[in-house]
């Protein structure tokens, strides 16, 4: 099939590259000129572990292109995602005038042919509705510049509102298991009241939906959940949702465990065991952050105030998230007593491991209180320190390995659970350290061996 994927974010780039390696015939359309020539290049603008391969195979068998044409692109796809950004404004909506110039960008170049226009971005609930009056608007005011100043044109009317339907296709992708999750869906949600729709992107889908391009192939097929559109759009965020209260349900178990004597590992695998339960985003920590996971929430609560009702428990799962962003600082305060003139190292600054993505990092709200408090911060991070990124960071020195990270640090925090912070030398590392002291923020390391190595290790709800 012909398809256009509108922005190359991580959603576009993607859903685009995927989309080609499965076959498709692909065109990605970006406004950022730079970016464009990074790809046609061969050459990734993100972070994304397996994308540069696809995205290299894919340009090179001709199957995927990119352009800032947005006219060529509406013109070759009978499938047309957006998937722009949609970031939060100070009020915790969604910021949707990207979506809405798309929309109406693609009514100004629709000429013709059945399309089915998929909003990939995760847009406010009722924006199935809106996306189409705004790609209509755009037919209209296409329409108006074609007639001459007389008035008399022979140009002929645009097709029926028929000629589009607005589908709801969210996206469930985790930065840094992007390629995988689209290749290894749990589910394919497909928001839409048009037969002719749903049919065009099942065969879209037929390849992942068969678990031809599954690490199990035979695996059961892959469940595609048809529903209005308006359910669409809930089931994302209503998704991300319960999975940011779990994570905060059992960080407030956690500091329960710490003032208990419990540990909070111990009793996630008790609980997580129940079939009902299960074991994902049990995993205590800092606290969860990322680009969707806080958008989302907050936009969702911005809903249910517009519909006059009050959603207790999200503004409390968001509340614990922001308390439990600080924990590590309470730890540091314990263990050392005065922060100020002290030296603490962070290992790690990313949200996750696995991706570039410094969005509403805990790291970053670590660095702000430290800072405040008169600690000296230092930080070594896999992807960061590699990269060179500096945004948001005045206030921490960034350095280039782990041993010029803990040399003369009072203490050392682990903020993001990257696979090789389990193999460094510590041993090493202490003996360059003020003060052997490791605070595990994720409940990642081998605290047996790390007191071995003479650290004093501290764990969240340990």
């Amino acid at each position: 099939m012909r398809v256009c994927v509108i922005g190359t974010g991580y959603v576009g780039l993607v859903t685009g590259v995927c989309l080609a390696h499965i076959g498709h015939q692909v065109i990605c359309v970006d406004n950022n000129e730079e970016k464009v020539k990074l790809m046609q290049s061969g050459q990734s603008p993100i972070f994304e572990p397996g994308l540069s391969e696809l995205m290299k195979e894919s340009i090179d068998a001709g199957r995927i292109e990119f352009t800032t044409d947005l006219a060529s692109g509406v013109s070759h796809g009978e499938v047309l995602f957006i998937a722009v950004g949609t970031p939060p404004l100070p009020t915790g909506e969604s910021d949707t005038r990207y979506v809405e110039a798309v929309a109406r960008g693609i009514g100004a170049h629709l000429n013709g042919g059945y399309k089915v226009i998929v909003n990939k971005s995760t847009v406010p609930i009722g924006s199935g509705d809106w996306v189409r009056m705004i790609v209509l608007d755009g037919i209209a005011e296409r329409q108006k510049t074609l007639v001459p100043a007389g008035g008399a044109t022979d140009v002929v009317a645009p097709e029926s509102d028929a000629s589009f339907d607005v589908v709801s296709n969210p996206e469930f992708l985790r930065e840094g298991s992007a390629v995988y999750d689209t290749f290894n869906p749990d589910r394919i949600v497909l928001g839409s009241n048009s037969p002719r729709a749903v049919a065009m992107m099942k065969e879209l889908y037929a390849p992942i939906v068969s678990r031809q391009f599954a690490d199990d192939k035979a695996a059961p097929t892959v469940p595609v959940v048809v529903t209005d559109l308006s359910s669409a759009e809930m089931v994302k965020y209503a998704s991300n949702a319960f999975l940011a209260t779990k994570i905060s349900f059992i960080n407030e178990v956690a500091n329960i465990c710490d003032r208990v004597g419990a540990d909070v590992t111990q009793v996630a695998k008790g609980i997580g065991l129940d079939s009902r339960i299960g074991n994902k985003f049990l995993q205590a920590g800092i606290g969860w952050g990322g680009s969707c996971f806080p958008k989302d929430v907050s936009a969702l609560i911005h809903t249910a105030d517009d519909y006059g009702y009050d959603t207790h428990l999200l503004k409390a799962a968001v509340n614990v998230n922001q308390r439990q962003r600080l924990i590590a600082v309470e730890k540091l305060q314990q263990v050392l007593k005065i922060l100020k003139g002290k030296t603490v190292g962070l290992l790690g600054l990313t949200f996750k491991p696995d991706t570039d993505d410094m969005r509403d990092a805990p790291a970053l709200d670590l660095i702000e209180h430290l800072t405040r408090l008169g600690t000296k911060v230092k930080a070594f991070d896999p992807l960061v320190s590699q990269t060179g990124m500096r945004h948001g960071l005045s206030n921490v020195m960034v350095e280039t390995d782990p041993e010029r990270l803990a040399d003369g640090c009072d203490a050392l925090v682990l903020v993001t659970d990257w696979k090789q912070f389990r193999t460094l030398d510590f041993a090493k590392m202490a003996k360059l350290m003020n003060n052997p002291v490791i605070i595990d923020g994720r409940n990642f390391l081998d605290q047996e061996e790390l007191e071995k190595l003479g650290f004093r290790y501290v764990g969240i709800g340990r």
